[in-house]
């Protein structure tokens, strides 16, 4: 047993030895880079505390136990320490426990051991001192949320360590002797081991309070009071190789240092938040757009299309105002998102029952203009309507008509003559070819001369639903 707790002291041991050179280390580069990592404690923090309290013992794995068949024997303990916090989550403590352990064999039904009077009645007691190195993790920090900036009262700590140990066994039998069964001094083979956890409520910047359930091993079947001999009646009640014990505490532990709050307590990423804040109040204060966004459309205007997009109008990539049915009336003014229509009626498609409605009449349906693509003469679809009215228009009146194209200002002035004639002629052929009476229909092109909306030149000063209405044929009488 001995050497299993020798390779256990060293277990534990190394990964805080470990642990503390790695801190001290990263510590070391903090201070030569000038950066502080969340893993170091900061300047600004107290790191060393004291600790101490009392509780009960309960010994609960030996021959002897504190709570045996009803009866009950409670005994006393102290501790002491010395608390060193290596990180926000890590520290160490050098820890001394005295206490008494009361504990006993009640047997007044059933057959006594071997060896053993009829109804055996042994009580023991063991007053015991330790020194002890135990590690401190503290879960609340080690496991703290990312999105949880709120200050917090209460931790979870975790404890595990080994150390020295010296006791005294009494023991008691049912006739009332009193004797010492077991003196032990301080021995390097005297090593125990001890685990637990305890749960820590912040009562102000400087205490804190702990209830504290540690369970520790002696390695040492004597500890109980049951004496030296391994085959004595008392030592023999049950097959242990150790005695062991609950301890039970409450305590306080006080926070030394001249600054306002401990490690233990800080929010390790409380360095990380001011940090975010500090780039968001940096992204805050520049400027995405180095030539801004005059209309607000979200799209920096070195790469808008769309420089004067109305208010409230949604835009694609590029700033465009969106018009979804193509008919040259952006979205936010077209009362027909989905259906095509002329401008002149709001984007919605002509019928002839619009003209009792307050919109386009029949007469200006007729004479309505068609509008193109850029740099294209071919007639698009959704100007069909237009064109067969126009021709029952023609034909049903006594006057004559110029057939007039027009085009935006991109290009050159005898390019835009010549698409604009193009225009014109494709519309009288459209409309002949249909029915319209040729004898009263003449074309006309004007190039880039005759634009719906003058603003639009250059055409970059406008959005493009401005230019396409300027790509264009229209009626006039002659």
């Amino acid at each position: 047993m001995k050497s299993k707790l020798a390779i256990l002291s060293l277990a534990l041991a190394c990964p805080a030895v470990m642990f503390s050179q790695e801190t001290m280390q990263t510590t070391s580069t903090t201070n030569t880079t000038s950066m502080e990592t969340p893993m170091s404690a900061p300047p600004s923090l107290n790191s060393w505390s004291v600790s101490f309290g009392g509780g009960i013992p309960w010994m609960q794995n030996a021959d002897l136990k504190s709570i045996s068949n009803g009866n009950t024997l409670v005994g006393y303990s102290a501790y002491f320490s010395i608390d060193k916090a290596i990180s926000h989550a890590f520290g160490l403590k050098l820890q001394y426990d005295r206490g008494e352990t009361r504990q006993g064999y009640f047997n007044t039904k059933d057959a006594a051991p071997a060896n053993a009077a009829a109804n055996l009645q042994v009580a023991g007691r063991t007053q015991y001192d330790a020194i002890s190195l135990l590690g401190d993790v503290n879960f609340s920090n080690l496991l703290r949320r990312v999105d949880n900036k709120s200050p917090y009262r209460w931790a979870l700590h975790g404890y595990a360590g080994v150390g020295v140990l010296a006791y005294r066994a009494y023991q008691k039998d049912e006739i009332g002797q009193r004797m010492t069964t077991e003196r032990k001094p301080f021995k390097f083979n005297s090593l125990f081991g001890q685990a637990g956890a305890g749960l820590k409520y912040k009562i102000s910047n400087r205490v804190d309070i702990e209830g504290r359930l540690m369970y520790v091993v002696t390695g040492d079947e004597q500890f109980d009071g049951g004496g030296n001999d391994q085959y004595s009646a008392v030592n023999r009640i049950s097959a242990h190789t150790s005695d062991n014990f609950f301890n039970t505490t409450l305590g306080l532990t006080v926070h030394l240092g001249k600054n306002s709050n401990s490690v233990m307590w800080h929010d390790p990423l409380q360095d990380i938040y001011s940090k975010i804040d500090e780039l968001n109040t940096k992204v805050d204060n520049i400027k995405l757009c180095k030539t801004g966004d005059v209309d607000n459309d979200g799209v920096c205007d070195d790469w808008d299309r769309q420089l004067d997009t109305p208010a409230g109008a949604r835009v694609d990539g590029a700033g465009v105002a969106l018009d979804v049915d193509l008919d040259g009336v952006i979205d936010l003014n077209d009362k027909c998102v989905t259906v095509p229509g002329p401008v002149e009626n709001a984007g919605c498609p002509l019928t002839n029952a619009n003209s009792g409605n307050g919109t386009v009449s029949s007469d200006e349906t007729a004479m309505s203009g068609i509008e193109f693509d850029l740099n294209s003469d071919r007639i698009l679809p959704n100007n069909t309507p237009i064109l067969n009215s126009a021709i029952n228009y023609i034909n049903s009146t006594n006057g004559s008509y110029v057939v007039v194209g027009a085009t935006d200002t991109r290009g050159t002035a005898e390019y835009n003559q010549t698409l604009s004639q193009r225009r014109a002629d494709n519309v009288k052929q459209y409309l002949v070819t249909n029915g319209a009476n040729s004898s009263k229909l003449e074309t006309q092109g004007n190039g880039k001369t005759d634009l719906k909306y003058p603003e639009c030149d250059p055409a970059s000063k406008c959005p493009e639903w401005k230019n396409k209405a300027n790509r264009r044929v229209y009626f006039k009488a002659k």
